[in-house]
């Protein structure tokens, strides 16, 4: 959630600028605004609204000339989505502005020290107190205001802050909220997420919590809290900017839904290798794997789905008890973990707050952690004690679709692997497991290409008030994440069941013409399932059936179908889940919503 960029260098700084907020829409935002510093004066343009408000207010940015600037994207924590709230904020003398991502928790108290000496607050954000105290402690050495500035915050925080007595450089600073630098030629940059930055350059470093930097267009020089100079790693980004366009499609959701054999084969092959599972960065021991009895996996939104199908697959290989857990609540749960817990951490950005306070809890009380993250260099990589990538390249829709599929090809692996050193299955259960999970990007280009029909059905049913998708067992949990995308990106309220509990009150929500789409994937459930559709179309409702080919039963049953091939039930989550992000996808497009970027989402949630 929220977004910021920064540039000096030889160029106008404000094309670049907004440029850079475009790139980082898919965070999600409500505000936008840049700061351009040019002769010792700051220019400051700020919207409500999309970018393309602002690059109208600026004519793309010509009417801010200057070569140094800041940028910000906002989504509302502190006050309306108003001009007033948006950033850039600047001080009372109008010598500094400054761009937040994240939380000043301590602003309440801090506002009230500022008013009492004097300043006065224009917004009603908790952003303001910063730029205040950096005013408040300047006497002509900008490095030393924002030290003491940043030493009174209490949160978390992304900062980047200008001075117009200093036009040549930006500082900013980073605690608890993702900040990378850019290192260019004669041109530096900085931003909240990679995507920003890499149509300019591919060399990047990224800032730990506490540190901050000094930047201008010929050098970058960063520091520790204490304000000695450290020496960081540059690294290199792999992909390209086409990663991050479209490429002809309308919407990055499709196209991201349509690169997921591919997404999931980057994922696997590098960890397949001569018919064995290769996790290098994950150095278990067979003594350690053995002292383990519990593995709690904790996420949020598409990624606590995604640990509720990985948990059917671990346990069932593994033979060691799992549990899900929404990390917004484990951390207030006192949870039951000691040092024979091994968690497993989901987060496709690597900085989704709630998770990495849930991450710290549990390391606390002993655990050993393992990240499955989609983002090198984030938060939860470094804190985890092991970190396995999904490798599913950039994900700009918020709605995440191969970042939810990626994430149980991982997790998949690790089942595997686990078993095998745990002895639970023979050689030829592990031989065959490992071609099944080889076999997935083919089958998953087969669900894409098997389905023409999955836009007529939305024209069917894009304009239900309400959607219900039922399953058992592995169908439920891929029914959980199918309801999400319906209601995340299409605004239909849309509720997953598990089927057998139908009788036990939800079946009073069925009315006339009621869309449920009940997926019987699991060929142990399938009859009982088929019983369950035949107590919903009872009273009334349209039945949408996700089954395999095969199930020749369900045709003369459902009022339509989606089919599916025949998958090895501990693996076929990704293959089920793909033809219903298309059904979201397009019933959201029927429905004229803006895809990409669902109202009052945002892609990556770094505050609680």
């Amino acid at each position: 959630m929220c977004g910021i960029v920064g540039y000096t260098g030889t160029q106008d700084a404000a094309p670049i600028l907004l440029n850079g907020l475009k790139k980082l829409e898919y965070r999600g935002y409500d505000s936008a605004g840049i700061a351009v510093v040019n002769d010792n004066n700051i220019s400051i343009s700020k919207v409500t609204g999309r970018i393309s408000n602002l690059c109208e207010k600026t004519n793309d940015g010509q009417l801010l000339p200057g070569n140094l600037g800041i940028g910000h994207t906002r989504w509302v924590t502190h006050g309306a989505p108003t001009d007033t709230n948006a950033h850039p904020h600047t001080s009372n003398d109008g010598k500094f502005a400054v761009v937040h991502n994240g939380i000043i928790e301590n602003y309440m108290e801090l506002r009230e020290e500022l008013i009492d000496n004097g300043y006065h607050f224009e917004s009603q954000t908790d952003t303001e107190v910063v730029v205040h105290l950096i005013e408040m402690y300047y006497t002509g050495d900008f490095k030393l205001a924002v030290m003491k500035a940043s030493e009174r915050l209490q949160g978390s925080y992304a900062l980047g802050i200008v001075c117009a007595d200093e036009p040549e450089r930006i500082f900013v600073v980073r605690e608890a909220s993702p900040l990378i630098l850019g290192v260019g030629i004669g041109s530096n940059y900085f931003a909240s997420d990679v995507t920003a930055l890499v149509a300019y350059t591919k060399n990047i470093i990224y800032l730990e919590d506490g540190e901050f930097a000094e930047i201008t267009a010929d050098n970058i020089q960063i520091y520790d809290c204490a304000g000695k100079p450290i020496e960081k790693r540059t690294n290199r980004i792999t992909w390209d900017i086409q990663a991050a366009e479209r490429g002809g499609y309308e919407h990055f959701m499709l196209k991201e839904i349509m690169e997921q054999p591919r997404a999931i084969e980057a994922t696997m092959s590098p960890r397949l290798q001569n018919g064995e599972v290769h996790l290098d960065d994950l150095d278990l021991s067979d003594d350690y794997l053995k002292s383990i009895n519990k593995i709690v996996i904790t996420a949020c939104g598409s990624a606590y789905y995604a640990g509720c199908s990985g948990k059917n697959t671990i346990e069932k290989l593994c033979k060691i008890p799992v549990q899900v857990e929404l990390a917004s609540e484990l951390r207030y749960n006192e949870p039951l973990i000691d040092e024979h817990t091994l968690l497993i951490v989901l987060s496709q950005s690597g900085e989704t707050a709630d998770t990495i306070a849930a991450m710290k809890e549990c390391q606390s009380l002993g655990a050993k952690t393992l990240a499955i993250v989609n983002v090198v260099g984030s938060t939860i990589a470094k804190l985890a004690d092991y970190t396995l990538y999904t490798w599913a390249g950039p994900e700009i829709a918020v709605a995440t679709t191969k970042g939810y599929t990626t994430q149980l090809i991982v997790m998949y692996l690790f089942a595997i692997y686990a078993a095998k050193k745990l002895e639970k299955i023979s050689a030829s259960e592990y031989k065959e497991l490992i071609e099944e999970l080889k076999s997935l990007p083919k089958l998953i280009q087969q669900v894409l290409d098997m389905n023409p029909s999955i836009p007529e059905l939305a024209k069917k049913y894009h304009s239900s008030d309400s959607m219900f998708f039922i399953g058992r067992n592995t169908d439920y949990a891929v029914a959980l994440e199918a309801a999400l995308k319906m209601k995340e990106i299409s605004y239909i309220h849309a509720e997953s069941y598990a089927a057998g509990e139908l009788k036990h009150g939800t079946i009073a929500l069925i009315e006339e013409h009621c869309p449920v789409i009940a997926l019987c994937c699991n060929e142990k459930m399938t009859e009982k399932t088929m019983n369950n559709i035949v107590e919903v179309k009872a009273r009334g409702a349209e039945v949408l059936a996700v089954t395999f080919k095969e199930n020749t039963k369900m045709a003369s049953l459902a009022d339509d179908m989606i089919m599916i091939p025949k998958v090895n039930v501990l693996l076929g989550a990704p293959v089920e889940i793909v033809p219903l992000q298309l059904l979201a996808y397009y019933v959201a497009k029927e429905n004229n919503c803006d895809i990409d970027k669902p109202k009052n989402l945002a892609k990556s949630v770094t505050v609680e």
